[in-house]
């Protein structure tokens, strides 16, 4: 059996480009000649659809993707997530499933039984979990499908729930488990899923194909790492962070485990490239385009700017450099010199004539006190006014330069 593994970067509510995506993502599965396409968790509708899974016709356009597949689960066997309607009047009205689909039908559909309620997530809100656990058969194989937080309880060790599906399915014998996940980025977190998949091999002793999200959704980052690993414990591969990726593995080779392929896990160059997702979606799923910033001299809205022209490309950025009485002269030189190295639109607004008109209003308010922080802060209230103005006539966004002391305060 040959398992092509598709992570995908899709777009929540965006029904119609997700379909797309994941109708080209069979056809080159099937182009690779696997037998089988995972993806990830509720890939039709996008993670997480939060309030979205209220409406009735999100949770619809959700199903609606799910048919249109069916016609090419006769030349593949397709394994999906989606939102769909509980069929029992009891519990919430909605369960979290992974679809397969084969031969024209949907063959099997499992819940999701292990529902986060901690950090982003708060899936009993809209959910009912699992009641029920079942293997479905595929070319000669009893294949056991779990959603993300599924594989999260080996044995009953999580204190947070009280049951553990994979336990559930053992004694129809499984040889190989699908789980389709959605696992936000958290430059800990690639190695905690290796720590947590090696857990469940250890117990089930069955060849583990991982599929999990990328992409950002707003605040929500997801890095993609998806894992195949053998039955000792190996991992076959780990597929690229932070990009779209579709690999096809042969189950039996998984199974020997002759090969190991990880991906490298530096800190910072995972939160960097995290940032730069980020960045390049939030603009790209709004329909954005270009970028403002204040550029000035210091290192917080030098990184910005770097990280603004990876994610965006140069000629989608512009920074204001806006010197004041307090801005030293090397500081506007580095800031020139930044932007010209970066090939991005600068321009240079002083502000001294500016804040000379905000002191004369204000002061006969100020009482003959000392100047003090007040009058620095009145320079940066007016780079603000100056970068709004600017992002207002032009429809650029402003990115904010904040460091996260400052944010803090």
């Amino acid at each position: 059996m040959r398992i092509a593994m598709a992570q995908l970067n899709v777009h929540i509510g965006d029904f119609e480009g997700n379909k797309a995506k994941i109708i080209d993502a069979c056809h080159k599965a099937i182009s690779l000649k696997a037998d089988l396409v995972c993806f990830s968790e509720l890939v039709t509708c996008g993670y997480p659809p939060q309030d979205f899974l209220e409406f009735a016709d999100f949770v619809q356009m959700s199903e609606t993707v799910v048919d249109s597949l069916l016609e090419l689960s006769h030349e593949i066997a397709i394994v999906v997530g989606s939102p769909i309607v509980n069929p029992k009047a009891e519990g919430k009205d909605l369960l979290n499933c992974v679809i397969f689909l084969e031969g024209g039908k949907r063959k099997y559909t499992q819940a999701k039984t292990l529902l986060p309620t901690y950090d982003i997530f708060d899936e009993y809100r809209y959910f009912e979990p699992a009641t029920e656990w079942n293997v479905v058969d595929f070319k000669g194989k009893k294949i056991a499908l779990t959603v993300c937080e599924d594989i999260w309880n080996v044995g009953n060790e999580n204190p947070l729930y009280p049951i553990c599906p994979m336990d559930e399915m053992m004694d129809q014998k499984p040889d190989l488990m699908l789980n389709i996940s959605a696992s936000p980025f958290h430059y800990t977190h690639a190695q905690e899923r290796i720590d947590v998949l090696k857990s469940n091999v250890e117990r089930y002793k069955v060849p583990i194909f991982y599929c999990n999200e990328v992409g950002a959704q707003t605040e929500i980052i997801f890095d993609g790492g998806s894992i195949v690993m053998s039955p000792n414990g190996q991992v076959y591969e780990e597929m690229p962070y932070f990009e779209e990726c579709i690999r096809v593995y042969d189950l039996q080779e998984v199974i020997e485990g002759k090969m190991e392929r990880v991906q490298v896990k530096n800190k910072i160059a995972l939160i960097h490239d995290a940032i730069v997702l980020g960045i390049k979606d939030y603009f790209a799923k709004l329909g954005l385009k270009k970028a403002i910033l204040g550029l000035s001299g210091g290192i917080d809205s030098a990184l910005t700017a770097v990280l603004a022209v990876r994610a965006l490309g140069s000629e989608n950025v512009r920074v204001l450099l806006m010197p004041s009485q307090y801005s030293s002269g090397h500081s506007v030189d580095d800031a020139k010199a930044l932007a010209e190295s970066l090939g991005i639109r600068y321009d240079i607004v002083p502000i001294r004539p500016i804040f000379d008109m905000y002191e004369k209003t204000l002061g006969p308010l100020f009482d003959d006190l000392p100047p003090n922080v007040t009058e620095e802060n009145i320079q940066a209230r007016i780079r603000g006014m100056l970068l709004m103005a600017v992002s207002n006539k032009h429809g650029n966004i402003l990115l904010n330069t904040t460091n996260k002391s400052e944010l803090a305060c």
